[in-house]
């Protein structure tokens, strides 16, 4: 299988999707160390820059005019958006909600691609639905973050 090679530098979608927060920290500590809470919910706060959706989009390898939806982007505003070079507070939360139920199902399903595979598949535990529809909502992430939780530890 070919190996992806994310284009992006360092920002907060490659912090929660490139690798376990552990290895991240020793293989890369200058590109996470500036990601403290605080440091997040300032970014979410002033909207991330346009190329962070862009990173979100490579990372999950789904199609623009698929995933804006995903996130309540119209594709009035995704060009909008793309123009001003930055996405507003509640944007810029779904992607990095997208961000990090991509680093979770990375870390549990052990490769990128497993993740990819899984996130982009229907599942009986989700009522058939496929979890990056399912995480439409935060209280759907977190069903889906659930669902992790119990395949990691074995729980069905």
């Amino acid at each position: 299988m070919k190996k992806r090679v994310l284009k992006t530098k360092p920002g907060v979608v490659r912090h929660y999707t490139q690798a376990a927060p552990q290895a991240l920290q020793v293989a890369e500590p200058a590109a996470t160390a500036d990601y403290t809470p605080t440091t997040l919910l300032d970014e979410l706060r002033k909207g991330l820059p346009f190329a962070e959706l862009e990173a979100l989009q490579e990372s999950l390898d789904v199609p623009m005019e698929k995933l804006a939806p995903l996130l309540g982007i119209s594709k009035a505003t995704l060009h909008r958006r793309k123009a001003a070079g930055r996405l507003d507070s509640a944007e810029s939360d779904r992607v990095v909600r997208y961000a990090r139920l991509l680093g979770l199902a990375s870390q549990v399903l052990e490769t990128p691609e497993n993740a990819r595979l899984w996130l982009g598949t229907p599942k009986q535990a989700l009522g058939g639905a496929v979890p990056l529809h399912y995480a439409e909502t935060e209280f759907g992430a977190r069903e889906v973050e659930d669902l992790l939780g119990r395949i990691e530890y074995g729980v069905y």
